[in-house]
């Protein structure tokens, strides 16, 4: 079966395999000239449900580049990826793009999607030479619901106590942290004063498990190890209060961990106008170049 599956990975990316002058996919991302796109590369089976992935890629002249893991929101339980846009400033700065899918409530609750998306991060990191990505260049990213499964990927390292399947990688490290509006600490944002539905829905039976719930929160993996943290968030926010990223910002800081933390005066859930939104892809690359991640 592991071997039907690699042949079924190979085959797809041969057949998606994209190289043509400022192209628009099926899936309506802009490529700029000399990149190539692979879409609905397989990563992971559980059961019934395959993830898949789509792919990004710069002209492979210069070595392995820096690799953006996008993961889209919508509160677990809806969403996909192939609406996912968005990605010309990491283009512009000559990196990858890994836009993934995980398994949303209706396919199965928590912790499914959090295996999903360490899954998508140990496919790309054993094919990194494949794809001609740096697997020391990793970078995760995306808003709200698909920000809390980031930091999750991310800041568990090498616990693998979510990795189904784990076969194991040399190491797990991700290089840097793009956090919008996501949720840290899923104890109060579930069963707290005012415990969201999305995230009751999502914990399902679990919901009386605080220790499950903790184990499932981003902040309880913060330590001095973990990747710097770019974090953005509107003070205005509806959905996610605006208070879980200072938590998270005071916890970063307190670890010893390189955090750069944008408010958004009067901004809701991602909600911030043309001009903001691009004063924050601006904010986010220099962060990266300032890490020494991209040039």
């Amino acid at each position: 079966m592991k071997k039907l599956f690699l042949l079924l990975i190979a085959g797809c990316s041969l057949l998606t395999t994209h190289a043509q002058k400022n192209t628009e996919t099926p899936y309506g991302v802009m490529i700029p000239e000399g990149f190539t796109y692979l879409l609905d590369v397989p990563f992971t089976r559980q059961g019934e449900w395959t993830g898949k992935l789509d792919l990004y890629l710069p002209p492979s002249g210069e070595g392995p580049t820096p690799v953006v893991i996008n993961i889209f929101g919508g509160g677990w339980n809806h969403g996909n990826k192939e609406k996912q846009r968005g990605f010309s400033n990491f283009f512009k700065a000559g990196c990858a793009v890994a836009n993934i899918e995980y398994r949303l409530v209706d396919v199965a609750p928590a912790p499914a999607a959090i295996e999903d998306v360490r899954s998508a991060l140990i496919f790309l990191i054993k094919h990194a030479a494949t794809y001609n990505i740096d697997p020391d260049r990793i970078i995760m990213m995306d808003g709200s619901a698909g920000r809390h499964l980031a930091m999750m990927g991310a800041y568990l390292g090498n616990d693998h106590c979510f990795d189904a399947g784990y076969d194991g990688v040399p190491e797990i490290k991700i290089a840097a942290v793009l956090d919008k509006y996501g949720i840290a600490d899923m104890v109060d944002f579930s069963v707290g004063e005012k415990p969201y539905g999305s995230a009751v829905r999502w914990v399902a039976d679990k919901i009386e498990d605080r220790e499950f719930i903790a184990s499932i929160s981003p902040i309880s993996y913060v330590d001095s190890d973990t990747p710097p943290t770019f974090i953005v968030h509107g003070d205005a926010d509806p959905i996610v209060p605006y208070a879980q990223s200072v938590l998270l910002h005071k916890a970063l800081t307190e670890a010893g961990v390189k955090t750069f933390f944008m408010t958004v005066e009067g901004g809701e859930h991602g909600k911030f106008g043309q001009e903001k939104n691009s004063e924050i892809n601006r904010a986010m690359v220099a962060f990266l170049k300032e890490l020494g991640i991209v040039k």
